[in-house]
């Protein structure tokens, strides 16, 4: 739904037509024709000249999990693809993509690999969230799919701004960055809305880091964290560190204690993530995580273990990498 496109189109209608036009959106309409207090006229014109979604939906994928992944194409044929997952507790959480394919080339992610589109403009963003708000209500969304948000910090933060329009609060929208300084440095200075900041880290010194993360050459650990530690003492919101576990690579007891002397307690909390398959690394064990995380039990860092979603469909946390599309 691109409302710029909708304004232009009802240039010569009364201005409130294009907030009507978003309000059947946003409540999962699926289509012009379903917008019973605009004229037929009007949505016959809309249906002839804005097509209703920016994104054309091209494959799906539903795991035995519940978890539902997308594959669209961009008006230009960019592939895109965003996760819808479910939980037994009724959350229903979004992952939502900010570019086609990604620049960073993170060793440990699939998105990596694939050739870099471009970035998403906000809705083209937006219509990911929209498209699964058509099939069933949603409450949350993060902002890990494919992409660097803070590289498409304008359009990520366009699009994050309409989301409770569609039920998802800020405090349940989540934007995760590898530690792209512009970017970050503007969210901290920019966003006063209670959106939560979390950051790929996946090591705790500079040398294991640039090693898995080529970005960590240009902004290293220390000026990261230092806008880390600003945005919670400006915002008195907790970052949340996203560390992914790669056996013999970053999960020894002696790489939790690092990142113990690394985060202040008060100031992060640390997601555990089980390595999702892409074919350059083994993931660590359950017992290798539980002894990881007893570390950081001791020292009294918070920390969880996320419970992965779709694997078995590649919509995986670092596991989105859609082929170019034919045609």
């Amino acid at each position: 739904m691109d409302l710029d496109a909708v304004e232009t189109a009802l240039a010569g209608e009364p201005a409130y037509r294009v907030r009507q036009v978003w309000e059947w959106t946003a409540r999962g309409a699926g289509g012009y024709g379903e917008m019973t207090n605009l004229s037929a006229t009007t949505r016959a014109l809309l249906t002839e000249e804005v097509p209703f979604s920016t994104l054309e939906p091209v494959e799906e994928a539903l795991s035995v999990d519940g978890t539902l992944k997308t594959l669209f194409r961009t008006h230009d044929r960019h592939p895109v693809e965003a996760v819808l997952m479910r939980y037994r507790d009724g959350r229903r959480s979004v992952c939502l993509s900010s570019q086609s394919g990604c620049p960073l080339t993170c060793t440990f992610c699939a998105t990596g690999q694939m050739r870099f589109g471009r970035n998403l403009d906000a809705w083209e963003i937006l219509d990911q969230a929209l498209h699964f708000r058509r099939i069933e209500p949603i409450d949350h969304v993060v902002f890990m799919g494919m992409g660097e948000p803070m590289l498409n910090i304008d359009n990520v933060l366009r699009a994050a701004r309409r989301l409770p329009d569609l039920g998802v609060t800020h405090r349940r929208t989540t934007i995760s960055t590898v530690g792209w300084l512009p970017g970050l440095t503007r969210f901290v200075d920019e966003v006063e809305e209670p959106i939560r900041l979390a950051i790929s880290l996946h090591a705790a010194t500079d040398a294991l880091r640039s090693t898995l993360m080529p970005v960590n050459d240009r902004y290293p650990l220390e000026d990261v964290l230092a806008e880390c530690v600003r945005h919670v003492e400006l915002r008195r919101r907790k970052v949340f560190i996203e560390y992914v576990m790669l056996a013999g690579v970053n999960d020894s007891p002696e790489h939790a204690e690092s990142l113990v002397a690394l985060l202040d307690r008060h100031a992060f909390k640390v997601n555990l993530i089980p390595y999702n398959p892409t074919g350059m690394f083994d993931g660590s064990s359950r017992d290798a995580i539980a002894r990881f995380k007893s570390v950081l039990d001791g020292a009294r860092l918070p920390s969880t273990v996320r419970l992965t979603r779709g694997r078995d469909i590649a919509a995986a946390c670092g596991q989105l990498a859609a082929a170019a599309l034919p045609g």
